[in-house]
């Protein structure tokens, strides 16, 4: 069983950094706050990532959409701007992943989290370097996998997350993991405030995870007439569709997404082909590259080539919205909480204010 325990810190806070809160996962990165931002693509980079470090919370650099040269220069912008503890969010089927691992193990970065599960061998190398391995599941069995080959935390996201998600409620899937793994699990998928950190402690995890919340904050570099889509979203604005890539991905609903959903296989395939063009050309990859990154996504999963071929769409149409600003040619990924968002606070202000309602909601609870 996961040990998520967390104890009220007896030390005085310095200026600014509000409550403190000490759990497993506080321990474990060297962070103050049980809190991960998570490493969006296009959206966590060196401006948004230090301003979380900065406000105690656990920044994690995207790195997926970064040639490896990028990704140097991104960590040391993001070490140029903080002295606080950071990650690096890698694919661990892309084909150059050894060069990046190699990358943050120079850098001296602290935590190194995956999408999806890194290999045994990966986790190892890492470990052996002395980065703390956090990969990101979203089933009991995949945490199960990676905690038997040495991971040393988990981050589970529930169905309400950002992205590609489950169908699983993070009600549901967290205990499972919790209670079906010895080290510390962080919950993600429906958070953004300080009653669900608390609600996250209680089911046992280490502390929670957040990618839409931190893209709607003053720090994120996101154009404001995208920020402003989210702002304006619903919650039943925010839905899962198979149609951008192939698997489920949870974003905000727009005139692109409605006329994927209309369009058929041809058309599909064409737009793909032209997206997997432009991104192998942004991303300095050669298509052999790219074709082998597309056979490491496919082994394993009942994907088909067609729908590989789609899953290059994602980069590009994320980047369409994310850095270009036009929300009539991108799609927004998005968790279910930008229905509940309204405002856009500092990273600084964001957390204080979680970590000032997590214990105005520990002090309310019967005793």
């Amino acid at each position: 069983m996961s040990a998520g325990v967390a104890r009220a810190d007896d030390r005085t806070p310095s200026a600014g950094d509000g409550p403190l809160l000490r759990t497993p996962l506080t321990e474990l990165t060297g962070v103050r706050h049980p809190i991960v931002q998570t490493g969006m693509g296009w959206v966590a980079g060196p401006r948004l990532v230090s301003a979380a470090a900065d406000a105690g919370a656990l920044g994690i650099l995207a790195s997926a959409t970064m040639t490896p040269d990028q990704l140097r220069a991104a960590v040391r912008e993001v070490r140029s701007r903080t002295d606080r503890p950071f990650g690096v969010n890698l694919r661990a089927d892309a084909g150059d992943a050894a060069e990046r691992v190699r990358i943050v193990v120079d850098e001296g970065v602290r935590v190194a989290s995956f999408a999806l599960a890194p290999s045994r061998e990966l986790i190892a190398r890492l470990k052996d370097a002395g980065v703390v391995v956090i990969p990101s599941v979203g089933a009991r069995r995949h945490a199960e996998k990676v905690a038997a080959w040495g991971a040393d935390a988990v981050i589970v996201q529930g169905g309400e997350g950002g992205g590609h998600t489950g169908s699983v409620a993070t009600t549901v899937l967290l205990p499972q993991v919790v209670d079906a793994v010895d080290i510390p699990v962080i919950a993600a998928g429906g958070f953004f405030d300080g009653r669900g950190l608390v609600a996250a402690l209680a089911y046992g995890a280490a502390g929670i995870a957040m990618g839409t919340r931190f893209l709607l904050t003053s720090d994120s570099t996101v154009p404001p007439a995208v920020q402003d889509r989210y702002l304006a979203a619903a919650v039943a604005d925010v839905v899962v569709t198979t149609k951008v890539d192939g698997l489920p991905h949870r974003m905000l609903r727009s005139e692109l997404v409605r006329a994927l959903e209309r369009s058929g296989r041809a058309a599909a395939l064409v737009r793909a082909v032209r997206h997997a063009a432009s991104f192998r050309k942004l991303s300095g990859l050669s298509w052999a590259g790219m074709v082998r990154d597309g056979l490491a996504m496919k082994h394993g999963t009942d994907l088909t080539w067609s729908q590989v071929l789609l899953a290059a769409n994602t980069p590009m149409l994320l980047k369409a919205s994310m850095v270009d600003g036009r929300t009539d040619l991108g799609v927004m990924a998005s968790g279910q909480v930008a229905g509940v968002i309204e405002d856009l606070p500092s990273c600084a202000d964001l957390v204080d204010r979680i970590m000032a309602g997590a214990q105005r909601t520990l002090a309310g609870l019967p005793h």
